[in-house]
């Protein structure tokens, strides 16, 4: 009775579990050390304080926290920097990708190629940002966008892609 091996489950739904949040973690690390980096390592920083809040939330170690502010106040945390690209998707909904990186040409050429992928581009600065009001958790969208269920369907695949990508924090969209 090969592969009904109680272990073998539980090895297997543990490895997903162990990868899922080893990239949540590393993904909270990044937002922790850019915050610090822009705080000066201040502790009482708004941003800083609501990026250690959203990695607590996610039961985040406090070691790996303490390690990435750390990580945000040495000389070589000039490397991480936050950046913000702007597109509009199927239905003319209004796309936000939220990243941080250390070497903005990948990242922008891997946004390029997962959005020319599925049909879309990279639109100017400013251009899908109207639609948005910054929040400290994020951007939330001023306006919202009905899309139909074929629009919806895609939007999803498109965004899915998207985050999954490693240098993307967030994605938000103004779709209803």
């Amino acid at each position: 009775m090969s592969g009904h091996s109680k272990w073998s489950q539980i090895k297997r739904q543990k490895g997903a579990n162990d990868t899922a949040r080893s990239a949540a973690f590393g993904k909270l690390a990044r937002r922790i050390a850019v915050e610090a980096k822009k705080a000066a390592g201040d502790l009482a920083s708004p941003g800083l304080h609501a990026a250690m809040e959203k990695a607590k939330q996610d039961n985040m170690p406090k070691e790996n926290i303490e390690r990435a502010i750390a990580r945000g106040t040495t000389a070589d945390a000039s490397a991480l920097e936050s950046v913000v690209y702007e597109t509009y998707g199927p239905g003319g909904a209004a796309i936000v990708i939220d990243a941080i990186t250390d070497s903005r040409n990948r990242t922008s050429a891997e946004i390029k190629h997962l959005l020319s992928k599925n049909g879309l581009a990279l639109s100017e600065t400013g251009s899908a940002l109207w639609a948005f009001e910054r929040k400290a958790e994020g951007f939330e969208p001023k306006t919202t966008v009905k899309l139909s269920p074929e629009d919806d369907k895609k939007l999803m695949v498109i965004l899915g892609e998207i985050d999954a990508y490693d240098d993307v924090e967030e994605v938000y969209t103004n779709a209803a």
